[in-house]
């Protein structure tokens, strides 16, 4: 299994709200999204660590575009500035626009998860 380095996006069971206050599962648009995108294309991925689950740590391409940064640049993840600070103007720049994610509310993927093992 590989993580995306510098990114996090929201976890399978993770809804959003939309700004009418509906729910929407982001937690699957988000992949059907990156899946959309890159269609049948062959991936390449170059690993930069391991995480403490033993997962490579990558950033992953189509065709020389950096996926990580179109996950976050489109709305579909968020720059996870606790590992790096790669992603944080397209973060901020998907949010101006309003885009994916930041088209209504969420909580960050991190947060979530916290909130959600604590129970």
């Amino acid at each position: 299994m590989v993580a995306a380095h510098g990114i996090d996006a929201p976890e399978g069971r993770q809804e959003c709200t939309r700004p009418d206050g509906t729910a929407w599962r982001c937690s699957q648009q988000a992949p059907l999204a990156l899946s959309d995108h890159v269609d049948r294309a062959v991936v390449r991925c170059d690993p930069h660590d391991r995480d403490r689950y033993g997962r490579v740590v990558a950033v992953c391409f189509l065709v020389g575009e950096d996926l990580n940064r179109w996950m976050v640049a489109n709305g579909w993840a968020v720059a996870f500035r606790r590992y790096s600070l790669d992603y944080v103007t397209d973060e901020d720049r998907a949010r101006v626009a309003g885009v994916g994610l930041w088209s209504g509310t969420f909580q960050m993927p991190w947060d979530w998860r916290q909130t959600h093992r604590s129970r």
